[in-house]
């Protein structure tokens, strides 16, 4: 079978309840006929690597849990080695409805009116036309924090700066899946702050999303708490890192050296 140039990324931790649901999603033809799927099984203790062997997808299966980052470097490593030419990356837990695929796709293909491409395009779920989605009020704060925070470090506004919904072009997961490129951990705004300040494309469109609807969150209980200080000071080591110690400044733009 012909290898496409797009590959769906799922990192899946214990989503036996969930991963089904959204295999059904991709595997309708308007995105089986565009994409191949990864699925990045985190050392699951549950069925989830099951569902997938049966579905006859792409599995990566951790023996140890590298966390949501680690999951998802890895699958940009397999994107570069088997020569893809995008990324689209979304959960398994089926808050990403598979119908924002192919808009994502469109628009890592459309050149702006400069010619550029972009490196990455954000689902986003707080944009006119985005679907309704469910946001705590706790939350809310938070993310509003880190879209200011983002615009004092950056000069940007971006809607969404915590959406796990993303389409990267070649140029964008070549970078992340070098050593020390990328938070192996939480990867959100931090990654956004970093892409930005060494000259990446980003862009957002309006996306689909729902709630999840079974098993909890890795933001449940007290860890959004310790997520947000923790995202604060990724921020700002990242932009020590970059301003400061002019670590990989300029990579993002074209024709820079080691992309």
């Amino acid at each position: 079978m012909k290898r496409k140039d797009l590959l769906i990324i799922m990192p899946a931790y214990n989503e036996s309840k969930n991963i089904g649901r959204v295999l059904d999603q991709l595997e309708r033809p308007e995105i089986s006929s565009i994409a191949d799927v990864l699925v990045i099984d985190d050392a699951s203790t549950d069925a989830t690597g099951q569902i997938v062997r049966e579905r006859r997808h792409s599995m990566v299966t951790n023996l140890f849990n590298l966390g949501y980052g680690g999951a998802l470097q890895l699958g940009y490593k397999y994107a570069v080695r088997m020569g893809y030419r995008y990324v689209i990356q979304m959960d398994a837990d089926g808050q990403h409805d598979a119908c924002n695929i192919p808009r994502l796709y469109r628009r890592l293909r459309e050149p702006d009116g400069d010619g550029r491409y972009p490196d990455i395009v954000l689902g986003a779920r707080f944009m006119e036309g985005s679907g309704e989605f469910p946001v705590s009020l706790s939350k809310r704060a938070a993310y509003g924090l880190f879209r200011r925070t983002i615009r004092l470090l950056t000069g940007r506004t971006i809607a969404d700066p915590t959406t796990g919904l993303q389409g990267l072009s070649r140029r964008a997961f070549l970078y992340y899946s070098k050593y020390n490129h990328f938070d192996d951990k939480y990867p959100d705004a931090n990654m956004l702050v970093q892409m930005l300040l060494l000259g990446f494309q980003v862009t957002e469109l309006p996306a689909v999303m729902y709630a999840r609807t079974a098993d909890k969150s890795m933001h449940s209980g007290l860890r959004p708490v310790w997520y947000m200080f923790r995202m604060l000071f990724s921020m700002a080591a990242v932009v020590f890192r970059i301003r400061v110690l002019k670590m990989d400044a300029g990579a993002g733009q074209e024709g820079a050296d080691g992309i």
